[in-house]
């Protein structure tokens, strides 16, 4: 396992125009038109991009959901991102009677997101550090191929899991952006793992790892999963920005 110690330095479509290296097959940027009421235009009947939004609690959307330039990283780079989107959970994200609580955004696209060579990039930061006695999964696919955790057994760290093994960490702090993209070869079965904070470039911190790599393009789960177990783990916010999807090569800048 690799570990670092990352320091701050200093949409609605695939149209979307992003300052990028590769070619953007997905885009889940938020303009400065995109609200929080969007996200309620899809449904199963409705299945509009650019994303699904059905894995919450039993709150409304605003609950759960906000779309705010407080919630964007502010060293962000990428044309018309306007917005971050804050993505909570608290006491009532049980989904379908689950034990774990529940908030995540899944892509809703027709294209495949499965095949070659593809870069699934994110950024994350947190107010205030969440409890560490409860595991989260960040990130992650049906199969948990790759994903970040956090808490629990990783306690305050970030890290990153790619074959069902920590492969990287880094300490969670509050009011920090982490960036990260997983370089996801679908045809070798590898994921690479690029990181940085603030408004440094992305760098790979892990080469490919073998792991077991597969998606139906609606599986990728951007948001978290908190492992609570009976437990009341109260009210946590969590700001995503950044998050999108390219193939070729893969774009550093934030």
């Amino acid at each position: 396992m690799k570990s670092t110690s990352l320091l701050l330095s200093g949409a609605l479509s695939a149209t979307v125009p992003l300052v990028s290296a590769g070619e953007i097959i997905w885009s889940g940027i938020f303009n400065e038109s995109y609200t929080v009421e969007n996200f309620d235009e899809w449904s199963w009947s409705n299945q509009v991009p650019p994303w699904q939004w059905y894995i919450h609690g039993s709150g409304d959307t605003a609950t759960y959901l906000e779309v705010s330039p407080d919630f964007r990283n502010p060293d962000s780079t990428l044309a018309d991102e306007a917005k971050g989107v804050r993505i909570t959970i608290d006491d009532t994200s049980s989904w379908n009677g689950q034990t774990m609580m529940r908030s995540e955004l899944i892509p809703q696209t027709t294209e495949d997101l499965g095949s070659g060579t593809l870069f699934y990039h994110f950024s994350l930061s947190v107010p205030a550090v969440p409890d560490e006695t409860l595991e989260h999964q960040l990130a992650f696919f049906e199969s948990h191929f790759t994903e970040i955790k956090y808490g629990g057994a990783d306690g305050t760290s970030l890290s990153w899991y790619a074959g069902g093994t920590s492969q990287w960490t880094a300490e969670l702090k509050a009011n920090t952006w982490y960036n990260f993209a997983y370089g996801i070869d679908f045809s070798a079965s590898t994921v690479a793992l690029y990181a940085s904070t603030g408004a440094d470039p992305l760098e790979q911190v892990v080469e490919g790892v073998s792991a077991s790599t597969s998606t139906n393009s609606a599986d990728w789960h951007v948001g978290e999963l908190r492992l609570d177990n009976g437990n009341a783990g109260g009210s946590e916010d969590w700001y995503w920005s950044g998050v999108y999807i390219e193939s070729g090569d893969v774009t550093v800048d934030v």
